[in-house]
């Protein structure tokens, strides 16, 4: 077959794409995981190639492997992360769930451009593969990867989220609003002070991924095959990490427990339950906006989001609210990927977890669509929409429930009264309770005042 060579491995011959740069152990993979068509996560790719540059420097410091082979493994990584490396890693997600064939996708593959370099074979175990295992390295490189991905990406979303929902409130400080509860009418708020509540909930979740920072940035690296570290050197793991450290500038290293981190997933577990609680909070954002949007005319219509494309194929003139949605779905994928996330957390067998990949996949996938869908949140969204005040007066004006206010003056019976009359007869709340008690008008003008009740107190 002219388009093929033949590679081996352990278990034989097998025909190779020709200009393919990994082996036969990554053709292997390709024919025995034709499932899903998707590949590995370039985030994860990319953890893995720098994963094998840090390694080679800390091999030939430790006198594993020379200095010439060192280097050219590590200008063969570097070469890769500079390209389209993605064309070279074919593997499935749904493959061996050690990851083992895309480990062994990233050794072929820079064991072949390393010795196209150096001139002579550079092996793909024993050199670039030196003092790792397939168990240590893919656990790693998922600790590496959605650690880079929370600083490079997520992190700053939120931050930026943050920042536009602050500065909103600031602009939407002087409107008020009816509050609602059960999504029925109840006291009035200030705009500032529903925005201000998203914002400390995103600040809340910012703090506590930052909390789990130090547990992501802990690496199973030198315990190899059970985590007792076999053929690797004892000072592996600490070189490893100050490697990896110096290459991405985020500081790694070594785990505590090496055992614990290649038989548990317990951190990823924790870091997409947090990703979870996120997205929660991001769908709380998105249905407010919704709902103070919905209307024009029969709806609530406190404000107006921006208009980004037409919102029906028949109904012209229609405008729906695209970027809300887009994030609702977006917190129901990541709450689908921790479920799914927690189920192969569970699959920590004995020494190895064997569902490495698709923790990996749903990790970075979560981190991905919320890092997105929060600078749309916060571009499109929220710091464009407008605020409709003559709706927010008529609607306030009307609301029976600001005799909450007269409570300690005429009691809970007496104001529900009025509230249920001043809802039956479609009346504002100020005409019937100066019906039906001895307070004046303007003693009530003060008393129910809505910019007084958003301060609360008595």
């Amino acid at each position: 077959m002219s388009n093929t060579r033949i590679e081996r491995d352990s278990m034989g011959e097998l025909h190779v794409p020709v200009d393919a740069l990994y082996g036969a152990q990554t053709q292997r993979a390709v024919e025995n995981f034709p499932v899903s068509g998707q590949r590995m996560p370039t985030q994860f790719i990319r953890a893995l190639i720098l994963a094998k540059a840090a390694a080679a420097q800390a091999n030939v410091e430790l006198e594993q492997i020379s200095v010439a082979q060192g280097k050219a493994i590590v200008d063969a990584a570097q070469g890769l992360l500079e390209g389209q490396f993605m064309d070279h890693f074919p593997v499935d997600i749904f493959q061996t769930g050690s990851g083992t064939s895309s480990n062994m996708n990233a050794n072929e593959v820079i064991a072949t451009l390393a010795s196209r370099l150096l001139g002579e074979t550079i092996n793909p175990n024993d050199h670039v593969n030196c003092g790792q295992s397939s168990n240590d390295i893919i656990p790693t490189c998922i600790h590496v990867s959605a650690a880079l991905a929370l600083h490079e990406q997520l992190l700053p979303a939120l931050r930026h989220l943050v920042q536009v929902i602050e500065h909103k409130a600031v602009e939407v400080h002087p409107f008020i609003k009816t509050g609602r509860t059960h999504l029925m009418d109840a006291m009035p708020v200030r705009m500032s002070q529903v925005l201000e509540g998203w914002a400390q909930q995103l600040k809340a979740n910012l703090d506590h991924l930052q909390d789990l920072l130090p547990s992501l940035q802990s690496l199973a690296q030198g315990g190899t095959a059970v985590g007792t570290g076999v053929n690797a050197h004892p000072r592996f793991a600490e070189l490893f990490s100050q490697q990896l450290t110096r290459l991405t500038h985020v500081q790694f290293t070594p785990g505590k427990n090496l055992f614990a981190l290649i038989g548990s997933q317990d951190t990823a577990v924790a870091v997409s339950g947090q990703l979870k609680t996120t997205a929660v909070s991001l769908m709380k954002i998105a249905n407010d906006l919704r709902w103070m949007n919905s209307g024009p005319l029969a709806g609530l219509g406190e404000i107006e989001l921006e208009g980004l494309q037409p919102g029906s194929s028949i109904m012209p003139g229609k405008v729906n609210p695209v970027i809300p949605e887009a994030t609702a779905m977006v917190a129901t994928q990541v709450i689908g990927n921790d479920t799914v996330i927690t189920v192969a957390g569970q699959s920590g067998n004995f020494e190895l977890n064997v569902m490495l990949p698709i923790i990996a996949q749903n990790l970075l996938s979560s981190i991905a669509l919320m890092s997105s869908v929060s600078r749309l949140l916060a571009d499109k969204a929220i710091a464009t929409f407008k605020v409709n005040e003559a709706g927010l007066k008529q609607a306030l004006s009307r609301n029976p429930i600001l005799v909450t206010a007269l409570n300690p003056i005429i009691g809970y019976q007496k104001a529900a009264e009025i509230a249920k009359k001043a809802y039956q007869q479609g009346r504002p709340v100020i005409d019937v309770a100066l019906e039906h008690t001895d307070l004046s008008r303007s003693e009530l003008e003060v008393l129910l005042d809505p910019e007084k009740l958003t301060a609360g107190g008595v």
